[in-house]
């Protein structure tokens, strides 16, 4: 437990920030999940369909600090090479 009462103070604010980007990044995932599944289907509409939110979804944890910018490009390109259809 912090000791210093700038340290209980730092603890209640990560508790707090940490239940508000939740949600986010439970987002982020699900929607990364939803496409991977459609696409191993075979489900190239629903992919389509998914593309847009799955970008929004990581652009959205991006700016929040959630993940790097980097790492979102990566998410958004092997999430847009599951959509690509395959022959």
């Amino acid at each position: 437990m912090p000791i210093t009462s700038s340290a209980t103070k730092a603890m209640r604010q990560a508790a707090v920030r940490r239940v508000r980007r939740q949600p986010v990044k439970t987002t982020m995932k699900t929607m990364i999940r939803k496409i991977t599944l459609a696409a191993k289907e075979g489900k190239a509409a629903e992919v389509q369909k998914l593309l847009p939110l799955a970008y929004k979804a990581i652009d959205m944890a991006a700016k929040k600090n959630l993940i790097h910018w980097k790492n979102a490009a990566r998410k958004k390109a092997g999430v847009a090479k599951l959509a690509v259809v395959k022959k």
